[in-house]
């Protein structure tokens, strides 16, 4: 009795087993599989549904299949012109081979250290390649854009057509040849031509950021306060130019003025003298020894008090003191 029912028991344990071990499983949408029997790959499961695997014998070793995000770390590294600047690189992947994946790196984490490993080092190489402007610059639109004074920080009231050559200038402004974008695809190519030995598709690579070192942002504001104490000086150098034209604009019209004015109170004066003599010749043909004797008197009172001392009268200048007819 007892060993009859021994054997249904053992079959029935052997069931459960089978059944808890799991011969069925399900790849969800958006995963993707590789089967690994005693740690050698024997089977990739890329389709979604019910599949059937040996149990105890095969592992099912599921990878996502959907488009994943790696984010690099902030590195420092240097331009073609040896200035360090702070580059932060993002890029998209996914698993494209799941067979080589397994077989070179078999984990999603190595995965990301080997991403890591790749476009770091293509970063590195790509920017040393390069200037700092095709690293910080898409165009040179920059350049196109004429500088006027809203560009310039100098507020209203200045008359742009008058700003000084030097301003309106492009200045130390260099061209690109090729440009961030540009730089980042260059980024992407050399990395693609690394990573499908690992199963890897690398969608694109993006520089999400670039920050200037302390040393080198320290360089900028030098190169900027250069330039503003150029445009100022510039400014002030126009000003003075024009001070200099206004100054003389201003001397010539007041000699302009006052020679007017001299030319005139000459006329006024030469026609008054004119006038006058006129007068006095008029008067002096109606009555000559009144007019001889108002002329002394007139002539009296003007200098005789600016006399300190009078030592005599007798001469002729003081004849119509003693005579009012002078004689």
């Amino acid at each position: 009795m007892r060993k009859s029912l021994f054997v249904p028991i053992v079959i029935a344990v052997i069931i459960i087993g089978v059944i808890w071990a799991g011969p069925l499983y399900v790849i969800d949408e958006g995963e993707q599989a590789v089967i690994v029997q005693m740690g050698r790959l024997v089977n990739v499961v890329t389709e979604a549904g019910l599949h059937v695997k040996i149990p105890f014998i095969e592992e099912v070793v599921r990878y996502p299949k959907r488009i994943m995000a790696w984010d690099g770390e902030q590195k420092s590294m240097p331009t073609r012109e040896k200035q360090y600047i702070w580059v932060d690189v993002i890029a998209r992947w996914r698993i494209a081979d799941p067979q080589k994946f397994y077989e070179s790196i078999s984990t999603i984490s190595g995965a990301y250290s080997k991403l890591a490993e790749v476009i770091d080092s293509e970063v590195r190489t790509v920017v040393a390649e390069n200037y700092l402007r095709e690293t910080v610059r898409n165009s040179n639109l920059i350049l196109e854009q004429p500088e006027t004074a809203d560009s310039l920080g100098i507020g209203d009231g200045i008359d742009e057509s008058e700003l000084p050559t030097l301003i309106q200038s492009s200045g130390s402004k260099e061209p690109i040849q090729r440009g961030r974008r540009q730089l980042a695809e260059e980024i992407l190519q050399r990395s693609r031509r690394m990573v499908p030995e690992y199963g890897i598709e690398l969608i694109d690579v993006v520089t999400r950021q670039i920050r200037y070192s302390d040393e080198l942002t320290q360089s900028v504001y030098a190169r900027m306060i250069k330039e503003r104490n150029q445009i100022a000086q510039a400014f002030r150098s126009d000003g003075e130019g024009k001070k200099a034209e206004w100054m003389g604009r201003m001397d010539n019209e007041r000699r302009s003025i006052l020679s007017a004015a001299y030319e005139k109170a000459e006329v006024i004066r030469g026609t008054a003298d004119a006038e006058a003599t006129r007068i006095y010749a008029d008067a002096y043909t109606r009555d000559q020894s009144f007019f001889d004797f108002w002329r002394a008197v007139e002539s009296y009172r003007t200098t005789i008090p600016n006399f300190d001392k009078t030592l005599s009268t007798d001469m002729d200048y003081f004849r119509y003191l003693y005579s009012p007819l002078g004689r």
